[in-house]
């Protein structure tokens, strides 16, 4: 299996956690792509207290085809003394936009069999490109996707699927629908059934306070989600729902629920996190590969010290190479053109050095 691996932001612990990735024995029996700035992979190492040899290439390198082995694909895009530890900077966002595009391209074109990164930093993302949103809508433009995918949160007790994420809390009401709910239903079971769990039996969070008390608390719970829930039953599909969202991931952890399909961003986030901050992965599914990344953020309180725990990193690369491992094989990588690593995205260029 060959993973793709961006590094994250410069500013924050991605570099040091590509890294401790690399080193780690769970390397050992596969292969990576770096895309990034060979320097800032190099500060990395001096922050991880690890040594790699990694053969450095340029990104034109590719029109031929990439060499077996792990390598490193220079971008030459973050000069390491235009960045601040602990700080977003633009520099250290336009990187970050360069290097996921990067492996997203790397992925689509077969030459990779899962794309992963290590933390972005959104605030950087915009001081470089003011109208970058979110994962979702970045990939959409770069891959120029026909169906957006979705985010899940996964640990092994639960995984966490959303049907709403990076908006203000303010507009989740209006944004619910039954037809949005049932399609992200359906679409954690045909994620779920890809990773091997057949048959997922999902718990629906409720909207509104005791899902509602009744119309006590609101009218979502009965006239969006109850009959979202009722449809999913009637096509054979394992739902219960609303359930109270104070208790739905408690039942869950218990062995009731294998996924929690949550209505907002932090409804969902919040409890994965207390349950395992350190282990937990973002899976951003839909895309024909896996995308993964761990679950916390850049962690600019404890850049530059060595401090950062991989664990949640490690998660993410195990589970990127367990979903390539189900997939179908892609058969033979194609080449990439000259200048396909600064290739444009949406009405913005991605330009190297």
């Amino acid at each position: 299996m060959r993973i793709a691996l961006a590094i994250g932001d410069a500013g924050g612990v991605g570099p040091e956690l590509a890294a401790k990735l690399l080193a780690d024995d769970l390397m050992r029996d596969h292969q990576a792509v770096v895309l990034g700035d060979a320097r800032v992979l190099r500060m990395g190492m001096e922050h991880a207290g690890v040594d790699l040899d990694l053969p450095v290439l340029s990104p034109d390198r590719l029109a031929d085809g990439l060499p077996a082995g792990s390598v490193m694909i220079d971008l030459a895009n973050c000069p390491p003394a235009d960045v601040t530890l602990g700080s977003s900077t633009p520099v250290a966002g336009a990187a970050s936009l360069q290097n996921f595009a990067a492996v997203l391209r790397l992925a689509q074109a077969g030459l990779a069999d899962a794309a992963m990164f290590t933390p972005f930093n959104k605030y950087s993302m915009r001081l470089a490109r003011p109208g970058y949103v979110d994962e979702i809508g970045f990939i959409d433009a770069t891959l120029g996707a026909t169906r957006s995918g979705r985010e899940f949160n996964v640990l092994n007790e639960v995984w966490n699927a959303r049907v709403t994420s990076h908006i203000p809390l303010r507009e989740v009401a209006s944004k619910l629908s039954v037809e949005r709910i049932l399609a992200s239903i359906r679409l954690t079971v045909e994620v779920m059934e890809g990773a091997g769990k057949p048959g997922p039996r999902i718990g629906v969070a409720a909207l509104n306070p005791h899902a509602g008390d009744g119309r006590n608390f609101g009218d979502e719970d009965e006239d969006i989600i109850a009959p979202a829930v009722q449809r999913a039953v009637a096509e054979g599909l394992k739902v219960t729902g609303p359930v109270p969202s104070d208790t739905v991931f408690v039942r869950a952890t218990r062995g009731e629920f294998d996924a929690v399909l949550t209505m907002y961003h932090d409804q969902g986030q919040i409890a994965m996190k207390l349950i395992g901050f350190d282990r937990g992965v973002t899976l951003i599914a839909g895309y024909g590969f896996p995308i993964v990344t761990p679950a916390h953020g850049s962690a600019f309180d404890i850049a530059g010290q060595g401090k950062a725990d991989p664990g949640a990193t490690l998660a993410a690369a195990r589970l990127g190479i367990d979903l390539a491992k189900l997939n179908p094989p892609r058969g033979e990588g194609q080449s990439l053109a000259p200048g396909w690593a600064s290739k444009q995205v949406g009405d913005k260029a991605l330009i190297a050095g």
